[in-house]
């Protein structure tokens, strides 16, 4: 990846997370305490909404900027990779954003996981700030290993982006390719490519709702869970329909989240690119 592209896809990418957090957090949270154990109100109802908020900022913009990084540098060298053994250019393009979005997600995750714990046990009501949540897993639950519970749920976590990923990225990309030929443009504009993004996001999001459950459970948590266990455990004492919990807040919030993340990431973007070279020297 050239010095331009780099810096373009690292600050593009920044902005786009931090503005989705800050305006959806709050979904974010009702998403979260209907996916506890309890429900809803039992973690909090409608009061601290913007518990957690802190944990999110911070990561935000360094877990986004990870993601844009990596896919934008991944999806070109697996063009070309897979153009010397795929004549078909579709399969290529699909192939190409499915695994460079996939790999973006496991890097950005090395953020975004500790994040997600502690914004997650805020979000619950179970401590007043993201601080407190932070402060008490590093007391008291790394005792299995270094910074062991910050990293609580890691692999449910991939396991959920990755699919995630793999229906959103090459949808919207689809969708925007789609629109400037329709158009007979060369790409999309920043207005089409968000909302391109939000029924990408909004599609995949749906899709993967079961697959957040059980994570937001791990990340909650205090000791070690099998997700076998878990999942037995849930169906016997919830039911199968708890696998479906918050999937409204969780499509709302990322089918507008995508908007605003994919529509903030095209037109910095493309201001950048628009601007002298000089400027990247």
């Amino acid at each position: 990846m050239d010095q331009q592209t780099f810096f373009i896809s690292l600050v593009s990418g920044g902005a786009a997370g931090t503005a989705t957090d800050l305006a959806f957090f709050p979904i974010d949270t009702m998403k979260t305490r209907l996916q506890a154990k309890g429900g809803f109100f039992r973690n909090g109802g409608w009061s601290g909404i913007y518990r957690g908020l802190g944990s999110a900022v911070i990561a935000s913009a360094p877990s986004a900027s990870l993601f844009f990084v990596t896919y934008d540098t991944s999806k070109k060298y697996l063009r070309q990779t897979l153009g010397r053994h795929i004549k078909s250019e579709n399969t290529v393009l699909n192939l190409s954003h499915m695994l460079g979005a996939s790999m973006g997600e496991i890097a950005a995750c090395m953020v975004r996981v500790p994040a997600e714990v502690i914004k997650q046990r805020t979000q619950t009501s179970r401590f007043n700030s993201s601080l407190d949540s932070l402060r008490f897993i590093l007391r008291n639950e790394t005792g299995e290993g270094v910074l062991r519970g910050l990293y609580r749920g890691w692999s449910t976590t991939i396991i959920r982006e990755i699919p995630f990923t793999m229906i959103q990225f090459p949808l919207y990309e689809y969708l925007k390719a789609k629109v400037a030929k329709l158009e007979n443009k060369e790409k999309a504009s920043p207005l089409q490519g968000a909302l391109c993004g939000s029924v990408a996001g909004g599609f995949a999001a749906a899709s993967t709702t079961p697959l957040d459950v059980i994570k937001t459970r791990i990340m909650l948590s205090e000791s070690k869970v099998r997700v076998s266990q878990l999942v037995k455990t849930m169906v016997a004492e919830e039911g199968t329909k708890v696998f479906w919990s918050g999937v409204g807040p969780r499509t709302m919030w990322i089918s507008a989240g995508g908007a605003i993340f994919l529509g903030v990431y095209e037109t910095v973007s493309s201001f950048m690119l628009s601007a002298k070279p000089k400027k990247f020297e």
